[in-house]
């Protein structure tokens, strides 16, 4: 289609059911946005939800997969095999209403590229998906389809009712569409399912720009989280789901014989809180104490509505004696490089993409393959009372991360992809 240059920049929209708080999804937009206009362009919203400034925003409320209507298509679609007259007339109208509200945004912002973040992924939103796949398919429009999660990487998606819609819009193919994976794992699934190409782009952090130093907002941090003066702070900086193998961490500090409490971050989020009732009641039963402090570590600080002070997560990286990342299945690993952006030492299991795309460049870890050894406690232990042995894995950690999962690796993987699209008479950056 036509370009409409802006004086050589382009004008990007990013497309998803929400860009706001600290999903991975939010987070990275967020990342490559700032690598975006870093490069010149300018960049524009379309979401259920959304934190970004208004004036660049354009909200649909119903777009959020939270949404109540959205969420009653979701539980028929995703516990049925039969699909009603009316699910299909519901899905059909609100794809038509929300393609309109895309057309809207495109005009109003004289948008110039799409970026479909995870929309044409996973099915939270199939009305939302299969809009933007007409819209696709009746402009030409150019697309960058960033997936992040695939909805065949989930059990709960696979009973349903919509295999017709899941094939036409998770994701489309189109020549307009270039397809971004985040391991490489996924990449060769998409081609294997589908016989769409990709281009692997890591996750990343800003590891040009060192993290700050800690200040006087959160010198009472231990205290706030309700920590003894001795007791090592184990960060847990995940949601409470299944996937995250939390039981492992709870064993790892049950076994370390040193005073310490694990402190979990997030809150079990869009997956139900059964999960949570058992990590609780297996703790418990392990003696472990373990903090669930997700109303006190939020995406900015601030006070709760008791008067207790808000912290980031980022304000309790510094703090954390130790990080566990325990997961068994991850798209990538966000928490991996916040952990190493910050220089914590960390426990990882030894989930599939972690083995092929991210310990192959040498990072220096505590692991364990499925269940904690006595290796891995030894290691912990030493990673707990011994300084030098997590900054020589802290020195280490980071400049591999810089080399690998920097901005400016992102910038060079988002120049390319523009020049897959436009051409070389463009303008990147």
């Amino acid at each position: 289609m036509t370009m409409n240059w802006k004086n050589s920049s382009l004008r990007i929209g990013f497309v998803s059911t929400r860009f706001a708080g600290t999903d991975g999804v939010s987070l990275e937009a967020e990342k490559w946005a700032a690598v975006f206009m870093r490069m010149g362009h300018t960049c524009f919203y379309f979401a259920g939800l959304c934190d970004r400034p208004a004036e660049v925003s354009y909200v649909v409320p119903n777009m959020f997969f939270h949404h109540p209507e959205m969420e009653a298509i979701h539980e028929e679609a995703f516990n049925q095999t039969i699909r009603s007259p009316q699910l299909t007339q519901q899905i059909q109208e609100y794809k038509v209403y929300f393609k309109e509200h895309l057309q809207s945004f495109v005009k109003q912002f004289e948008i110039d590229l799409l970026v479909a973040e995870n929309a044409l992924s996973i099915p939270v939103n199939i009305p939302l998906g299969m809009a933007i796949s007409e819209f696709i398919a009746e402009t030409g429009f150019p697309v960058i389809a960033h997936h992040h999660d695939m909805y065949w990487e989930r059990k709960r998606f696979l009973v349903n009712c919509v295999w017709d819609y899941l094939t036409m819009a998770f994701p489309p193919a189109f020549p307009s569409v270039k397809h971004v994976m985040i391991n490489s794992v996924a990449g060769q699934q998409l081609s294997l399912r589908t016989g769409v190409s990709s281009r692997v782009v890591p996750n990343v952090m800003d590891f040009e720009t060192p993290p700050p130093p800690m200040d006087e907002y959160t010198r009472t941090l231990r205290q706030d989280l309700g920590l003894e003066e001795r007791e090592k702070l184990i960060l847990q900086p995940t949601r409470v789901v299944q996937r995250k193998g939390i039981e492992h961490a709870i064993e790892l500090v049950s076994r370390l014989e040193l005073p310490a409490c694990l402190v979990i971050s997030h809150a079990a989020g869009d997956e139900g809180k059964e999960y949570e009732h058992r990590v609780r009641d297996y703790a418990r039963r392990m003696g472990v104490k373990t903090l669930f402090v997700s109303d006190i570590i939020q995406e900015k600080r601030g006070t709760t509505s008791d008067g207790r002070k808000i912290y980031t997560l980022f304000d309790v990286y510094p703090h954390a004696d130790l990080v566990t990342y325990p997961s068994e299945i991850e798209g990538f690993g966000n928490a991996f490089l916040e952990a190493v952006y910050f220089g914590r030492p960390i426990v990882v299991n030894r989930y599939s993409i972690y083995e092929i795309d991210i310990k192959p460049k040498g990072f220096r870890v505590i692991e364990f393959d499925g269940f904690i050894t006595e290796q891995s406690i030894q290691m912990a232990r030493r990673a707990l009372l011994e300084p030098e042995f997590v900054e020589e894995m802290a020195r280490i950690n980071y400049r591999v991360a810089r080399k690998h999962y920097s901005y400016s690796v992102l910038e060079m993987h988002l120049r390319a992809l523009l020049t897959e699209i436009y051409g070389t008479n463009h303008r990147n950056g």
